[in-house]
């Protein structure tokens, strides 16, 4: 079962077309990727799914059916803008949110403890939260989002205003709770991070969904007629049935012509003794993908 199924929501505020008949399935223990340029309807599509909107039209089933007051307990949600009291000690503001999600107070301290060691925050525990810094509050955030052990996780930007250790021990931690079992949804602009963490995407244009699918379904969609090698000697400045050769770094990129495979062009390599390290095929990243569909070049099949 799924644990959230979007099936065909719309919403509308006035004229504007928020969300466009938007459907997509989240199952257990999985990365789902929630991407689209800015005021595509991503974050509209995750407050109808919080039921803090309804939707014009479509249904939403969260952990089999309806949203209730009980399910909500079961989400951790970390929204883009940060939300913690900044007058008071950091401890005392993430023990009370923890409460609120239905922890006792003395497995709420002890959580939350757990926590703060892991995010290296310890010895800022009775600092007010408007002294940390940017970084310190986006842990703090993801302390409370995940402090109550949630069934579903959302996520809005998560590695905002992290460093590169940072962010590779949010990316751990993430890991961590989908092998647990947890559903996340991951909300970011970072293609990269969303290549390398989610198991599934959407991407939402202008309120419609306009792609979706797992993320290698995807890019061999979008595949174009090439090949990445690297050999051991350097490549001659035209090659048989090569229409276009970009040397990239230690590689090169050969696209092939029309009527041509990457079968036929390896074939040709080995046939002109050139010693091959790495032959691949040249699958467009998910930031190009992006790119193609978003300015309307793609037909986001």
């Amino acid at each position: 079962m799924n644990t959230i199924s979007v099936d065909s929501i719309t919403k509308k505020f006035g004229e504007i077309h928020a969300v466009d008949k938007v459907s997509f399935e989240v199952s257990p223990g999985e990365i789902f990727g929630l991407l689209g340029p800015n005021g595509a309807g991503k974050t509209t599509s995750i407050r109808i799914i919080l039921d803090i909107f309804k939707p014009d039209s479509g249904t939403v089933s969260v952990l089999g059916g309806p949203m209730t007051e009980e399910k909500k307990n079961k989400i951790g949600y970390l929204p883009e803008e940060r939300g913690l009291y900044q007058e008071i000690p950091l401890e005392r503001c993430l023990v009370y949110l923890a409460t609120l999600k239905g922890l006792e107070e003395t497995d709420a301290r002890q959580r939350v403890g757990e926590y703060l060691e892991r995010f290296e925050l310890d010895q800022w525990r009775k600092k007010k939260v408007k002294e940390l810094s940017k970084g310190m509050q986006q842990k703090a955030q993801l302390i409370t989002t995940l402090v109550h052990r949630p069934e579903i996780v959302i996520i809005d930007e998560p590695f905002s205003a992290l460093d590169p250790v940072n962010t590779q021990m949010v990316k751990d931690l993430l890991c961590e709770e989908r092998d647990r079992g947890t559903t996340i949804i991951m909300c970011t602009h970072q293609m990269h991070q969303v290549e390398e963490l989610a198991d599934r995407i959407a991407l939402i244009n202008k309120g419609q969904t306009v792609l979706y699918g797992s993320l290698d379904e995807i890019r061999r969609r979008y595949v174009a007629d090439a090949v990445i090698v690297r050999a051991l000697q350097d490549l001659p400045a035209s090659l048989p049935g090569v229409r276009e050769i970009i040397k990239q770094n230690n590689h090169a990129m050969l696209k092939f012509e029309p009527g041509k495979t990457a079968q036929d062009v390896l074939q040709m390599l080995v046939q002109k003794n050139i010693s091959i390290e790495q032959f691949e095929i040249a699958l467009p990243t998910l930031d190009e993908i992006f790119i193609q569909v978003v300015q309307g070049k793609g037909d986001g099949r």
